[in-house]
């Protein structure tokens, strides 16, 4: 299973963007280094989910917004690690939509997000049969180690 570390910063900076932007879908980046294998986030950068109508069940990301997360990801000298985003009321397994819009080198951070709290953080990532498979997260926190599948 391949691994993704979360700071405590850059997870607590995550929670945070979720529980505000609840009960919508929220979006953001995330950057760091990979080291022997394992993806080391340090850096979380938000964005404005750019979906028209009801963002309660989908986000979208403007097209301008990634452009601008590679020139961050250049200037600050880290990898483009992946993306980020809320499932509202749900569990933090991805959905068909999520797959469609999957890019083979990124992983991909949910959170499952209740009123009151962020219940549940998993990481997924494409294979070479374009299924998703779940990356180990370590945590300071163990907020999830779980290998559910995804659907």
């Amino acid at each position: 299973m391949k691994k993704l570390e979360l700071t405590t910063q850059a997870e607590d900076l995550m929670k945070i963007h979720s529980l505000q932007g609840f009960p919508n879908e929220i979006c953001g980046f995330f950057y760091g280094k990979t080291v022997e294998g394992v993806k080391h986030v340090t850096a979380i950068k938000p964005v404005e989910n750019a979906k028209e109508g009801d963002q309660r069940r989908r986000f979208a990301i403007d097209p301008l917004d990634y452009m601008k997360a590679e020139q961050f990801a250049i200037a600050e000298e880290l990898e483009f690690l992946g993306i980020y985003h809320t499932h509202p009321l749900h569990p933090a397994i991805p959905s068909e939509h999520d797959l469609k819009q999957a890019l083979p080198s990124f992983s991909y951070i949910i959170l499952s997000v209740q009123p009151e709290a962020v219940v549940d953080i998993t990481s997924w990532t494409l294979n070479d049969d374009r299924a998703f498979e779940q990356e180990e997260i370590i945590s300071n926190r163990n907020v999830n180690t779980s290998a559910s599948k995804a659907s």
